[in-house]
């Protein structure tokens, strides 16, 4: 079985760029010349963390933050935040398969909300439904072992969802609104 890859939140509109798409235009049009993305995979126990490049084309992983309570986590966040020069947030949003929100979808925007006056940089949900299970199947067909999968699987699923958000943005713009290569 395949697993599906990431894209935006599900949103109204059949027709033409959706809902999401210009959401995910104006997330990116607002970012500063320079300034790094952020991927979040959050969950219960620790929050993922991947790191785009300056020219918003390439996700890395970077760090797992183990997580303790609210404020020291955002704390962390943050920390990263202006060290790297990040200038948004891509937040995992975990849908169930059928496309709706259930609990930990609303666990996560509960999260964005209460974070926003303690990190209040720009967020864009995008959809990570398998984005674990992706990254866990890469890392085992890298031959990984058990204890550095356990390590290693949020920050690569964080990855996996920033990496997803900048692709769809690199094919909705035009090729003469590409940046050229340097």
């Amino acid at each position: 079985m395949r697993a599906r890859q990431a894209g935006p939140a599900p949103a109204a509109g059949d027709s033409g760029l959706s809902t999401s798409d210009d959401s995910l235009l104006a997330f990116m049009g607002g970012m500063s010349r320079g300034a790094r993305l952020f991927g979040i995979d959050l969950g219960t126990k620790t929050i993922g963390i991947a790191m785009s490049d300056v020219e918003l084309s390439l996700a890395t992983p970077l760090e797992t933050i183990r997580r303790v309570k609210f404020t020291p986590d955002v704390g962390k966040l943050k920390v990263l935040a202006e060290r790297f020069g990040v200038g948004g947030l891509v937040m995992g949003l975990p849908l169930n398969m059928d496309g709706t929100e259930g609990p930990r979808s609303q666990a996560t925007r509960a999260f964005v909300r209460n974070m926003k006056p303690l990190l209040p940089l720009p967020v864009l949900f995008w959809d990570e439904r398998l984005t674990t299970v992706a990254a866990t199947r890469m890392l085992i067909g890298a031959d990984t072992s058990r204890a550095k999968r356990a390590e290693l699987v949020d920050k690569v699923a964080a990855s996996y969802i920033l990496q997803g958000a900048l692709d769809r943005y690199h094919r909705l713009l035009p090729e003469d609104e590409e940046e050229p290569d340097a």
